[in-house]
């Protein structure tokens, strides 16, 4: 932790996934920032730890607002600047999404396509989409070798990518460390009793429950395995009647098998049907999956609001909440937060004492020229 004596210009609630970020963007900006996190430097208890991280905004668009195709695809193209900087390694890889389906299940297919194509932006569908089997067309052996004979046709949505969401958290502590922030590992704050800062922005998930009363938790849950040997070279869903289950390589042959998403806020243990169904989804794919060695079966909750949208929003003088990143926490967090940043940025601008921050922020102007002011609410 690095000492300082000064105020910090920003202090950031929460070290999850968006509190990391935004951190690592404001003090790579110029700003002092202080992060207080009620977990550890690793990340283990943020909701950002039990996930794929695929960032698949096309993919995404057969199940997501318009809105959240938009900023994932911003996002998109953003993670490799975030990551430039960091002192270690984090893995980021755009070989696209492979999307495969069952013949008795194509009817889930026709209906992925349609839903698909009405959302996403024309510049999105443009060479994002390419057809895998039948006449003309590469089959998806050519295209994934380990799926030989597996399936009859699928999708390649070949600009989309993925990254190691537990590579990136460690690495965002280690930045955030070398370049001079104050870190408080292990710290909790009461809700109401915040540093002492030029800005507090709370980024803290399910935690700020108790001042954004509509938040809701919906239950993720993943299998971590280690299959050597099967080579898939990029994140692959498996369209099923009941919800998309999808399957991520990432390195050292590991992988991260996940459902969408759970109507529930039970964080206890995963049940023998969920853990059957997704390793069975896996075996479906390739039976060598069979093979592989059971590393780690792990539930979190993510923070939802009830439209299912992100939100930052302001109270008017010196704090900012971020939230509401759903299931969507890769994928949208790169336009989101950066969006925060800009507030923050604007807020900061303003000289003087503590109680002045915002009074010559003209709020309704701002917020108009940002590319979704629907974000930005007021408190």
């Amino acid at each position: 932790m690095s000492a300082t004596t000064s105020r910090p210009d920003v202090a950031v609630l929460g070290g999850g996934l968006s509190g990391r970020l935004v951190a690592w963007q404001l003090i790579r900006a110029g700003a002092r920032v202080a992060l207080y996190e009620r977990g550890d430097a690793d990340g283990s208890s943020a909701a950002g730890w039990v996930a794929a991280a695929m960032l698949a905004p096309l993919a995404e668009a057969a199940v997501a607002e318009p809105s959240i195709v938009e900023m994932g695809a911003v996002g998109l193209e953003r993670w490799p600047g975030l990551i430039d900087g960091l002192p270690e390694h984090v893995f980021f890889q755009r070989n696209g999404t492979l999307v495969v389906w069952h013949q008795p299940d194509r009817a889930e297919a026709v209906m992925f396509d349609r839903r698909m194509r009405a959302n996403a932006p024309p510049e999105l569908l443009r060479g994002g989409v390419e057809r895998l089997g039948g006449q003309g067309a590469k089959s998806l052996a050519d295209v994934e070798p380990a799926l030989a004979g597996r399936f009859q046709e699928g999708w390649l949505l070949p600009n989309e990518g993925q990254l190691d969401n537990r590579q990136l958290l460690r690495a965002l502590a280690a930045g955030l460390a070398k370049a001079g922030a104050e870190l408080h590992w292990n710290t909790e704050i009461t809700e109401g009793d915040y540093p002492d800062a030029g800005l507090v922005i709370d980024c803290r998930g399910l935690g700020a429950r108790a001042a954004l009363t509509q938040l809701r938790g919906v239950r993720g849950e993943v299998v971590r395995i280690h299959a050597p040997g099967i080579g898939l070279r990029r994140p692959v869903r498996l369209l099923h009647p009941r919800y998309p289950i999808y399957i991520a390589p990432k390195e050292n042959d590991l992988y991260v098998i996940g459902a969408t998403e759970l109507e529930s806020e039970d964080m206890s243990p995963m049940t023998v049907r969920s853990a059957l169904e997704l390793l069975s989804a896996a075996h479906s794919l390739n039976p060598a999956f069979g093979e592989a060695r059971i590393v780690e079966l792990n539930v979190n909750c993510r923070p939802a609001l009830p439209d299912h949208l992100p939100r930052v929003q302001w109270d008017g003088a010196r704090l900012l909440r971020v939230n509401g990143l759903y299931r969507h926490g890769y994928l949208l967090a790169p336009a989101v937060t950066g969006e925060a940043c800009a507030l923050a940025q604007a807020l900061m601008q303003t000289k003087g004492a503590p109680t002045a921050v915002g009074d010559a922020l003209d709020w309704e102007t701002w917020r108009a020229s940002r590319p979704w002011p629907d974000l930005f609410r007021r408190a």
